[in-house]
């Protein structure tokens, strides 16, 4: 996640890059604890094979993903799938999960009256926190998220945009 300052306020930006970590991470769940080639997790992902390399690389040496070759290789988790959040893989490519002009939110520091903005910074990151941390990849696999995600992903608010109008 990166708090940035753009037009429209701050945004949570997910990068393609982490997009692509945590959906491999999910079609690995899902064969969990067979392998699978990065090919056909490009295939199945729809990701760009090279780039997918690159990423497999990441989370082997994090020691999320193992290889092996032959012709029974490929890669696989090296934990269950009910053991890895989202967070997680996440962190494995982009470090953070929240960021301030490159900065943890608990380092940066605002003169004047923004003095109190970090905090804002530190509670938006603890509730992106939560929800990431919660969310395993054997509940994406299940199609079933922990009861506080789902509840969250029940109001309609949360599926619009806030340039959206609201609906009548």
């Amino acid at each position: 996640m990166t708090l940035q300052d753009s037009a429209e306020g701050n945004t949570v930006r997910i990068t393609a890059r982490v997009d692509y970590a945590v959906r491999a991470a999910v079609e690995l769940a899902a064969v969990a604890p067979g392998a699978l080639t990065c090919d056909r997790i490009a295939t199945a992902q729809n990701i760009p094979s090279r780039f997918l390399q690159s990423i497999l690389g990441d989370l082997q040496h994090a020691r999320l993903v193992t290889s092996q070759r032959g012709r029974e290789g490929g890669y696989r988790l090296a934990l269950p799938p009910e053991e890895v959040s989202i967070a997680r893989v996440m962190r494995i490519e982009q470090g953070f999960l929240a960021e301030v002009h490159g900065q943890r939110p608990e380092d940066v520091e605002y003169p004047g009256a923004a003095e109190c903005l970090a905090a804002v910074w530190v509670a938006a990151r603890e509730a992106y926190r939560r929800v990431l941390e919660e969310v395993t990849l054997a509940d994406v696999v299940a199609g079933k998220l922990p009861g506080p995600v789902a509840e969250l992903t029940a109001l309609e608010e949360a599926w619009r945009s806030f340039s959206e109008p609201p609906g009548d």
